[in-house]
């Protein structure tokens, strides 16, 4: 018996999913993952929780083809997961279709089912699924609204990582029948080892300063402007308060400008890229999401694991996270509710401990298995019997 998706789109969950489960299913699968890798963010991240979580999975293979030398493809092989480097520049790069090709020749014979992790891979996915007559899956992580609906109505099946992204795809033309959701996920045991940064050291701190931490790039749509502006409300009012910033991104300079301007250069610290994000917010006392737009957001994930309580905008996926007192919501471009919110966490300890606790129990619905198991499900719904 095969696991199948309800063709309503509903939101794919371990816990809602009945049937066999996971190492009982008779047919094999095997998945080709195209993932551009130019950058190291929360969707590349996701790559490699969901490979790794499938890598246990009794008759499944799967291979990843990124582009040469990136993070993505390093992870990936320090992990364990096949990998195939390709020559990747623009979006469509002739050479990367070819490379693609190239692998996907390899293992026609396997009949493989592809899937896409990002526009760029999608755009040569595509082609590539029409050229070899192979199931294609692509997976939506922003709540932009999609500029080719075209492209998309291609794939046999859109997951999206969260209701909000699922509508807006809706909305830009992709049928409902195509979609499903699988919430992002992350290895809920990884965060245990992660060491916290000593930021205060690093930063030159007083011991006794307060940490609000964010990590991201810094892009439009997670609207640092208006976390720099809740910062500046509550510059006389909390002393101690420290805002670190760990990203980098096109707006850098503007930011500093920004802080330079309010006058907040010993309160407001942009400390560029870390290795790893989670030691950033680990070692804070709050993490602070000021996006006005979100799919999810796999560092609010890691933050729910690992107890740090968070104060969010309501942008996007952030409340099918945060609701249900696992977190504080403000409007968008609003930073006086941004900064109500912080000092409500930093003047009432009972509502901090109710926010960590919450966020911890509603967080082990966000394991990175649970999102395998929905993308396994997807999988199933698309692969062709012989």
């Amino acid at each position: 018996m095969k696991f199948r998706v309800p063709r309503s789109g509903v939101r794919v969950e371990a816990a809602q999913l009945c049937g066999p489960t996971r190492g009982t299913r008779n047919a094999e699968l095997f998945v080709i993952h195209i993932a551009s890798g130019r950058e190291w963010r929360g969707g590349q991240r996701q790559v490699c929780y969901l490979t790794r979580a499938l890598a246990t999975e009794p008759g499944f293979r799967q291979l990843v083809v990124t582009g040469a030398g990136s993070r993505l493809a390093a992870e990936l092989a320090g992990a364990g997961i096949p990998v195939a480097g390709i020559r990747w520049g623009p979006a469509f790069d002739p050479r990367a279709l070819w490379d693609l090709r190239r692998e996907t020749a390899t293992e026609r014979q396997a009949e493989p089912i592809l899937h896409a992790h990002d526009p760029h891979a999608l755009i040569l996915a595509a082609a590539i699924a029409a050229w070899f007559d192979l199931p294609l899956v692509v997976t939506r992580r922003v709540d932009f609204p999609i500029r080719r609906p075209w492209l998309w109505r291609r794939s046999n099946r859109v997951v999206a990582i969260s209701d909000a992204v699922r509508r807006v795809a809706v909305a830009s033309g992709v049928s409902p029948d195509r979609m499903v959701v699988v919430p992002s996920g992350i290895p809920l045991e990884d965060g245990k080892g992660i060491p916290p940064l000593d930021l205060r050291h690093r930063l030159a701190l007083p011991p006794d300063s307060i940490l609000a931490v964010s990590v991201g790039a810094l892009v439009a749509h997670k609207d640092y402007r208006t976390l720099i502006s809740a910062a500046a409300r509550l510059r006389d009012s909390h002393p101690a308060l420290h805002w670190v910033i760990a990203g980098e991104g096109p707006l850098r300079a503007d930011l500093s400008r920004q802080i330079g301007n309010l006058g907040l250069d010993r309160r407001v610290h942009l400390i560029g890229g870390v290795p790893d994000g989670r030691a950033v917010i680990a070692a804070g006392d709050l993490f602070v999401v000021s996006s006005k737009e979100e799919g999810l957001n796999t560092s609010v994930l890691d933050a729910m694991f690992l107890g740090v309580p968070v104060v969010s905008t309501d942008a996007g996926g952030l409340p099918e996270a945060l609701g249900g007192g696992a977190g504080l919501l403000s409007g968008r471009e609003d930073p006086e509710g941004l900064a109500r919110g912080v000092t409500a966490v930093l003047s009432d300890q009972d509502l901090k401990r109710r926010l960590v606790s919450t966020a911890r129990e509603r967080g082990a619905r966000f394991g990175s298995d649970s999102m395998a198991e929905g993308m396994l499900a997807v999988y199933h719904s698309v692969a062709r019997t012989t």
